[in-house]
């Protein structure tokens, strides 16, 4: 038989590397942050003012709500975009309450979706900041003020909070924004023709569309796309009108239109560049609002803008934006390793701009890059215990240089619980909660399998997959496909592109070779069981980097499966730069229980230690070789770098000449 359009019902992970951080969302994280936005615990810091997102002694987040509320006294605390710690705690605890039903947290929830009902206006406006401090500055300074920002995560928010509850005042109160704002921006006569400095509402609008079916936020969150870039002296002119000495950012009104991605329309940009959380929550709604509208160009700025990024301005760990001016993409191929930037919010958008590519194409490039980001980059945003949290991600950090080198402050060597700016934290929760939602993408009659975590799934039809393994430890992998109608329907799955060169597929006991397409390859399905084995490579691999990237030439960085790894100094001997790979090294691999919540270590004795000078304290000398050792190397996951003691951490390890 035929089956019908396919659709998820219900996914239960089963990966012990997945569970545990699933089960510590629902018992450490979320409840920690309760307490932070309540002010019910104390910041805990351990860097300096100068790390990435500073420092604090407060939220004050839930407080403002209050305030705005009518529900106590006091004065506006925090960003201009605060409400948003609350909001992303929200939608943090709606997915959680999916996998992991608890009254108390549901109760917690409820009471914030009643509090945000209480502090929103009559007509849909929330934005506390100005409610409280400055109510005739509204939509005044849309440069700086983050208001568009805040009410796009709380709509986001409520959105899945209601389908994961069926509390419909969450949606109420994101329908009456999107209804406020409707009003106020467009081309219309006494309607703003204006855009926001931070995109968000953009992603936020497409998806309070596919709820709803109001035909009204998709053609407003079109506009916000359309719109930008095409008035260049908007941000200008409001500015003036405003009062130019009122910023709430003062550096940010000189940065120009090119840091707000708003320098020329979207069909005409052909790089990322700009704030790099800015320029890709732009292209997560982009993306979405290019399938939803069938709108082709459209449609191809957003492939042009991914290449551009995944093609030249992504680290090997999938971070992304190389600056600390501006926490911003800079140009193709400058990928510093020590200084850049790599905010967790940035990667957290990464998967989400993926996964909007991924549902307007089935292609494995962009399964790769979920992959590269859940296992790398976006995952070491947050600590093994699920309370602390780094705002950058460098891929090469020395405590000696954070602290004596301005250039460098803004890189900390250990996790803080809180920020004074505190968006990662709530971003990567909300990710690590709904991972379930990236596993599987379905299109009409193709289920694609993407992401390789054990899992057990319902499809409509009656249609059950099961996938067993210990991924990403191990690359044996076995799908059991239980389909009791015998329906008609393909089954899809991806071919990691660092297992290429050599992987299995089997069906029920039969080895399939068939060419790929885009790194997928497709099996029917009719039978009532299948069975599905993937083998993957697992053996490590040197990674070089194009040599357009100066930073690291002669150098290499370890994989071993989707992981990347690193070296630190607690477990060899500093400084990192030292040691020098020997050309044709291998590496033993060991998976240790006790070690960093469970993990896999890679060791190597193929490796030279330059020594270092013992005879002298000349710093320079003429025709002198370097001398080097015999040494030892021990490599662990990038994601769990900075669990132990503070100490130096390198991704990319010099590679010794051949001979030497």
């Amino acid at each position: 038989m035929k089956t019908k359009q396919l659709a998820i019902e219900k996914t239960t992970i089963t990966a012990r590397f997945w569970k545990r951080y699933r089960d510590l969302m629902a018992h450490e994280s979320i409840p920690y942050q309760w307490d932070m936005i309540n002010d019910n615990q104390q910041v805990d810091v351990v860097n300096s003012p100068f790390a990435a997102g500073g420092v604090a002694d407060k939220s004050h987040a839930i407080a403002n709500l209050k305030i705005a509320a009518g529900q106590m006294e006091g004065d506006f605390f925090g960003m201009d975009f605060q409400d948003t710690d609350v909001y992303k705690w929200l939608e943090s605890a709606a997915y959680v309450l999916t996998y992991a039903p608890d009254e108390n947290l549901q109760q917690q929830a409820d009471s914030v979706v009643d509090l945000i009902a209480a502090a929103q206006e009559d007509d849909g406006y929330l934005a506390t900041m100005f409610q409280i401090e400055m109510p005739e500055r509204k939509f005044k300074r849309l440069q700086q003020s983050h208001e568009l920002y805040s009410m796009g995560h709380y709509i986001e928010a409520g959105v899945a909070y209601y389908e994961a509850t069926g509390n419909v005042k969450a949606l109420e109160i994101a329908k009456k924004m999107g209804d406020c704002l409707d009003v106020h921006f467009g081309t219309d006569a006494n309607q703003i023709p204006g855009i926001p400095g931070h995109p968000e509402i953009e992603l936020a609008l497409a998806r309070l569309y596919e709820v709803t079916h109001s035909q009204k936020y998709l053609d407003l969150a079109q506009y916000f796309i359309e719109q930008r870039g095409r008035d260049t002296t908007f941000f200008d002119r409001q500015n003036e009108a405003d009062g130019v000495d009122r910023d709430f950012f003062p550096d940010m009104k000189t940065l120009g239109n090119r840091y707000y991605f708003a320098d020329q329309p979207v069909t005409e940009q052909r790089d990322a560049h700009g704030h790099a959380v800015r320029v890709l929550y732009f292209c997560v709604g982009l993306a979405h609002v290019a399938r939803l509208t069938h709108n082709p160009k459209l449609a191809e700025a957003a492939n042009r803008l991914w290449h551009d990024i995944v093609t030249k301005q992504m680290y090997v760990t999938g971070n992304v934006g190389q600056s600390v001016h501006g926490e911003a993409f800079t140009y193709d191929y400058d990928l510093p390793n020590d200084t850049n930037y790599g905010e967790t919010c940035a990667s957290v958008a990464m998967v989400f701009f993926a996964k909007q590519m991924m549902a307007s194409a089935l292609k494995g490039e962009y399964g790769d890059i979920i992959e590269k980001e859940l296992f790398n980059g976006a995952l070491s945003g947050i600590a093994l215990d699920g309370k602390h949290y780094f705002y950058v991600n460098p891929l090469e950090a020395d405590p000696s240089a954070s602290r004596g080198n301005h250039g460098k402050a803004h890189i900390a060597t250990q996790r803080s619980s809180w920020f004074n700016c505190a968006c990662c934290p709530a971003n990567i929760t909300r990710l690590i909660a709904s991972v379930d939602k990236y596993l599987y993408e379905v299109d009409q009659d193709v289920i694609l399998a993407d992401q390789y975590i054990a899992n057990t799934t319902q499809f409509n039809n009656g249609i059950q997959i099961k996938l067993a393994g210990d991924y990403p430890w191990s690359g044996d992998l076995q799908y059991t496909i239980t389909n009791p109608n015998e329906a008609s329907f393909k089954f899809a799955v991806r071919i990691p592109n660092w297992s290429l060169q050599h992987y299995q597929v089997v069906v029920n006991g039969e080895l399939i070779e068939q060419p790929l397409q885009d790194q997928i390859l497709t099996l029917p399905i009719t039978a009532a069981q299948t069975v599905v084995e993937l083998h993957f490579d697992m053996h490590p691999l040197l990674v070089t980097t194009n040599s357009r990237v100066k930073d690291n030439i002669g150098k290499v960085a370890v994989q071993r499966g989707p992981i990347v790894y690193c070296a630190e100094g607690i477990d060899n001997p500093e400084p990192l730069w030292l040691y020098e790979l020997l050309p044709d090294a291998t590496f033993s691999y060991q998976y240790k229980p006790q070690l960093l919540a469970g993990t896999g270590v890679l060791e190597t004795d193929d490796v030279h230690r330059i020594r270092e000078e013992a005879t002298t304290t000349a710093l320079y000398a003429f025709d002198t070789d370097k001398q080097v050792e015999q040494a030892h190397l021990t490599l662990v996951p990038y994601y769990a770098w900075a669990n132990r003691a503070e100490g130096s951490m390198s991704v990319w390890i010099r590679k010794a000449s051949a001979g030497e």
